[in-house]
């Protein structure tokens, strides 16, 4: 018997088939997106290095420190990451929604990312 619901099976089961077929290289690296119940994270990685590029989520205290909603704090995550994936010089990325549907906060970062510059 699994310790996961079955809500987590389904999302692992996704995850796993998505990631079969994305792949970050340095060119064009993934960008990764983990939501939990209370933030958002998100992660541009090169897959061939196994190196984490950029990093970014609404804990951080320019983020956090305004009363605003989840989603409008995901679009703030998205374009807070893609100026840093600019400073390293990061065009281009491959979306790795992670398992989630491509809806709310998960669709608000990816615009967010995109207004910023990132192309995907």
């Amino acid at each position: 018997m699994s310790k996961l619901s079955a809500k987590e099976q389904r999302r692992t089961t996704i995850r796993r088939r998505i990631r079969g077929k994305v792949k970050g290289t340095l060119e064009r690296p993934r960008l990764s997106v983990f939501r939990s119940n209370s933030a958002i994270y998100a992660q541009i990685i090169d897959d061939v290095n196994g190196v984490t590029l950029a990093s970014c989520s609404s804990q951080k205290k320019d983020i956090s420190s305004q009363p605003q909603t989840k989603v409008a704090q995901s679009k703030q995550v998205g374009i807070m990451l893609a100026e840093m994936a600019k400073a390293k010089g990061v065009t281009k990325v491959v979306f790795d929604r992670g398992g989630f549907l491509y809806h709310g906060r998960i669709q608000a970062l990816a615009e967010g990312a995109r207004e910023g510059g990132l192309i995907f």
